[in-house]
């Protein structure tokens, strides 16, 4: 598809409506609230800057840049004149196709920091006069890319945060394992594959656990991870369950346990019959799971998660095995050990996932009840998926990238919106920008010169074509880490 296709219709005519001697037009992406995220999510993950430019840059390359420019312009004139029901002029186009790279800066606070509300992530500004027109040309799909794996990182790092808060309650000389807690199942249920990909890797910016494979090769790709990525486990699924028959599931059981004689093998274990699975079926089985290397995980996967996990009672000692739960069930059979918090951790070869339905709320309240009954919340991991991160916009954080400033016939004006109809959110900075850090936090100082826009925490990371200011992986989970 034509590069010039990516921006909204109504943005092609904007070249003739600037003003006459436009030369500059800056802009700022900025989340401008949290009014729909999560409770918790506070301020906002600087995620997703280095993807989003590398792959907007190899996009013009690959289907503008290196097209003859009579091919890539014909096309996008044919079809906007159909369009827009006049003939339309393409001077504008075959000038930039002459220039042959993006003639805009991006300056960007560093990805893995959290940022305020209200407090700009990024500017864009054109470097060429002539392109006054291409900041907010660009202004779409830089809305449609960037907020969902800054959204999905802000997200993650609330799990993180809950993982860590209850952990440290009842089980911290395990820290290490909220790493792997919260593991993303997120990838059948998103939009498309880009989908996918750039909230996975938000997710894989806060944690190390995941199934969404194609993440992997993009951290490799656009921020050099290198070595261990993301990691899994060996899993079944119900299609396996089912083609081992429900009258032998005790037989599927011996079978998986027998092909994995190590490791970590988690066996779905709801396709009939759960509380069958953890009081007859496992008791029978546990000398074959305390023999094996490695840790077996049951796996529920419908029911309320709070529920199944933690029993409907919420005492420990319950008269059913609805009362009592996975964790306590799985107490019952393999034991374990009390850690020095007091708290009952199961035996190292048994675990349990939930991966159906988690919220940060359901999170909450998986690890307040397991607490309540005594076991340590890294008894569970628990899976996160696209009720999580496929539930939002880019209103869940209120993203809008919006001009501030033009320069129009060598005279700087600082332009600003603020809606008499609206609350407040839709209300903008004003001229040019800049970040700073002031007592820990990022703020936002607006109307400043240009001398001292060149200040502050936002830094060049793409220049005409050229990449500056990189970060890796390691770099990103290291800043992310350290607010955890």
């Amino acid at each position: 598809m034509n590069a010039l296709l990516l921006t909204d219709g109504y943005k092609t005519g904007h070249h003739q409506q600037y003003p006459k001697g436009t030369e500059e037009v800056y802009s700022n992406w900025t989340p401008r609230s949290n009014s729909y995220a999560p409770k918790g999510c506070d301020k906002v993950v600087s995620f997703g800057q280095q993807y989003v430019f590398t792959w907007l840059h190899n996009y013009f390359k690959d289907h503008f840049f290196s097209k003859p420019k009579a091919q890539v312009c014909n096309e996008i004139k044919e079809e906007l004149s159909l369009y827009l029901g006049t003939a339309y002029d393409v001077t504008h186009y075959e000038e930039l196709h002459d220039l042959q790279y993006l003639p805009i800066k991006i300056k960007s606070l560093p990805e893995g920091v959290e940022v305020p509300i209200r407090v700009p992530m990024l500017t864009v500004v054109n470097t060429n006069p002539k392109f006054y027109w291409i900041t907010n040309f660009l202004e779409t799909i830089l809305s449609t890319m960037l907020w969902q794996p800054m959204t999905s990182a802000s997200i993650a790092l609330l799990y993180k945060r809950i993982f860590k808060k209850w952990t440290l309650a009842t089980d911290k000389e395990n820290i290490a394992f909220i790493d792997f807690q919260g593991h993303d199942f997120s990838m059948r249920g998103m939009s498309g594959l880009q989908s996918a990909i750039i909230s996975g890797m938000g997710h894989g910016a806060v944690f190390l656990g995941s199934d969404s494979l194609p993440v992997i090769s993009s951290l490799r790709k656009y921020y050099k991870a290198e070595g261990f990525v993301l990691g899994s486990v060996n899993a079944t699924e119900h299609s396996v369950m089912c083609a081992g028959t429900k009258d032998d599931e005790i037989g599927t059981f011996r079978t998986l346990m027998t092909t994995y004689p190590s490791g970590i093998l988690s066996v779905v274990s709801d396709t009939w019959d759960l509380w069958k699975v953890l009081t007859d079926y496992l008791p029978q089985l546990k000398e074959d799971v305390l023999a094996r290397d490695g840790k077996l995980v049951i796996r529920p996967d419908s029911g309320d998660p709070v529920a199944i996990i933690c029993g409907e009672s919420k005492t420990l000692g319950g008269n059913t095995p609805k009362d009592k739960g996975v964790v306590e069930l799985l107490w019952d059979i393999f034991g374990g050990t009390v850690n020095a918090q007091g708290f009952k951790v199961l035996d190292p070869h048994i675990g349990a996932i939930y991966g159906d339905s988690i919220t940060t709320e359901r999170a909450e309240n998986i690890c307040q009840r397991l607490s309540d009954k005594g076991f340590a919340t890294t008894n569970v991991v628990l899976g996160i998926g696209s009720f999580t991160y496929q539930f939002n916009t880019r209103d869940t954080f209120g993203f809008a990238m919006k001009a501030t400033a033009v320069v129009v016939n060598g005279e700087r004006r600082a332009i600003f919106k603020d809606p008499i109809t609206d609350d407040g959110i839709k209300k903008s900075a004003k001229g040019l920008i800049k970040v700073d850090v002031l007592d820990g936090e990022y703020v936002l100082i607006d109307e400043v010169t240009p001398e001292e826009e060149n200040e502050g925490e936002l830094q060049v990371i793409y220049e005409d074509g050229k990449f500056l200011n990189s970060t890796t992986l390691q770099e990103v989970r290291d800043r992310i880490n350290a607010t955890v």
